[in-house]
């Protein structure tokens, strides 16, 4: 019995021991923005405001950060990461900070860090942040919020951009272009206020947008999605940008996971999401990376993709919407990632914002600055649904 005892100790140690260093990554990452946190506004010499910390802006990048802090702090039980997003929205929601801010917009000023706070005239505007506003107002009850949240739902559910069938879509009229990104810059606010509030029609349209999405992106030769669609001339773009394919597999983990199981729609949504993840996964680099262009392996390889598929995988896995055999290729793509990773929890080889191209040569030389944001909070996803599955 001792010795049941003792071995039984010791197997509890070494499972407990192995889910901490496979945190750790993770938590390097998100500790590293901690520190180079911080909530000031400086003013230039021509008196207008800025905000001095890019984590702090209000960019969708930051809208995915949060709600990978929001799961971190649930999963290490650290109020810090709880802490960082409250204090980021609530900048914003500070009545003496939006004032200052909202003076310099109605000048005309567009500063990327808070324009977007006010302006809500696109998708990246409100989708992915308002996807954190919806968490954080659960968590944190407030009018404040909940008025901002009521403005994201009536302007992506009636003011956004739409093709004649639906179709979310940005550009002038007559030359509309479908962005695979706006099915996440949607569908990260949509499913998210739909579970929590219980709108049917948040849910509905969610599941619409990814069957129309995957009608006019899907390339059925490669199986990969096309960054763009341009509705003028009725052609598909030309990259089969890594990004892009991961924030649609993303999405649709989104939609799947608060989606009702008799939803009409579901089987759809779901044989999508299986498709793109065996698109996907052939293009796996032996390293468990995805380049930059997913077909193209002259092309450099990309982090923040490779999180995405990474995360959308695992979650399939611990969904079971995919069999466990799955797992691996999230294992290895973790291996792959964690290699990018400086001591310091900074990450290497995060594309930088991208918009379309009709070249490639566009997306081959798309720069890859050292904790680019733009792969930051997949990171800490796909490194926290990973480790579910140990």
């Amino acid at each position: 019995m001792k010795h049941f005892l003792c071995t039984l100790i010791l197997f509890t140690f070494v499972i407990s021991a192995f889910s901490k260093v496979d945190l750790q990554p993770v938590i390097k990452v998100a500790n590293h923005i901690l520190e180079s946190q911080n909530h000031s506004l400086i003013t230039d010499e021509k008196g207008n405001a800025s905000i001095s910390s890019y984590y702090q802006e209000w960019r969708y990048v930051n809208g995915v950060l949060a709600l990978s802090m929001f799961e971190l702090a649930d999963a290490t039980k650290d109020s810090r990461y709880l802490n960082f997003v409250k204090q980021n929205y609530d900048f914003f929601f500070n009545q003496e900070n939006c004032k200052r801010l909202k003076a310099d917009y109605d000048k005309g000023i567009r500063n990327t860090g808070y324009y977007r706070f006010f302006s809500m005239s696109s998708l990246d505007d409100c989708g992915a942040m308002g996807a954190g506003l919806a968490e954080l107002d659960k968590r944190f009850p407030s009018k404040n919020y909940q008025d901002y949240l009521k403005k994201i739902v009536s302007y992506i559910l009636k003011g956004q951009e739409r093709l004649p069938d639906g179709t979310f879509c940005r550009g002038e009229k007559g030359k509309e272009t479908v962005w695979a990104d706006d099915l996440y810059m949607s569908l990260s606010f949509l499913t998210r206020y739909g579970a929590l509030h219980n709108n049917k029609e948040c849910i509905d349209c969610a599941a619409e947008q990814v069957i129309r999405f995957d009608s006019l992106l899907l390339d059925k030769t490669s199986g990969l999605y096309y960054h763009c669609y341009y509705n003028d001339t009725q052609q598909q773009g030309v990259a089969h940008w890594g990004r892009a394919n991961g924030w649609t597999l993303m999405a649709q983990a989104l939609l799947l996971e608060c989606m009702p199981v008799n939803h009409p729609l579901r089987s759809k949504v779901l044989a999508i999401f299986k498709k793109q993840i065996d698109n996907v996964a052939r293009y796996q680099s032996a390293n468990g990376l995805w380049h930059q262009l997913l077909d193209k392996n002259d092309s450099y390889l990309e982090t923040s993709c490779s999180a995405m598929f990474a995360f959308a995988v695992a979650k399939g896995v611990n969904e079971k919407w995919l069999s466990k055999d799955y797992s691996s290729i999230s294992i290895k793509a973790w291996e792959g990632i964690c290699s990018l990773i400086t001591d310091d929890g900074q990450v290497k080889n995060i594309c930088i914002g991208t918009g379309i191209s009709r070249d490639l040569p566009f997306y081959y030389q798309r720069p890859t600055p050292l904790n680019d944001a733009h792969g930051l909070g997949a990171i800490i996803l796909a490194g926290l649904e990973i480790n579910k599955l140990n």
